[in-house]
């Protein structure tokens, strides 16, 4: 899998201001640049926990701070950065064959999740050496 970090980039996502509140419209296909198969959101995240810590095989994901702040680990097996999401209005995109954590949650921080896919355990790297592995294939 020859992806790298440098694949994975942030997506500024349309805001529309009004006197009543912002809204933020996202749309698979169109601003997000795959169909949206599946969505799930963390919420109620202890303190000092992490979540994630695995890759996908094929999954393709956009990743957003709904509310608060996190940070995104990515690693592709040879280079790592870190990227904080705090906006709700930018998301974060991550490609296939990268490891990723999300960690360093605020207080009551809302990981969105739009997924490319449905729910396949298969597609899941769980353990970093077979990630890394997986990477040299």
């Amino acid at each position: 899998m020859k992806s790298s970090i440098y694949d994975c980039v942030i997506l500024p996502l349309n805001k529309v201001h009004n006197r009543a509140g912002n809204i933020t419209v996202v749309e698979g296909g169109k601003n997000v640049p795959f169909d949206v198969k599946r969505i799930y959101y963390l919420y109620d995240i202890p303190g000092g926990e992490d979540r994630g810590a695995h890759g996908h095989k094929e999954l393709r994901q956009l990743i957003l701070a709904a509310g608060g702040s996190f940070n995104v680990m990515l690693d592709d097996g040879l280079n790592k950065k870190i990227v904080t999401l705090n906006r709700p209005d930018y998301g974060l995109l991550i490609v296939p064959g990268i490891w990723r954590e999300l960690m360093e949650f605020s207080s009551g921080a809302i990981c969105l999740v739009l997924a490319s896919e449905i729910y396949i355990e298969d597609d899941y790297i769980r353990s970093y050496d077979e990630f890394i592995n997986y990477k040299k294939k």
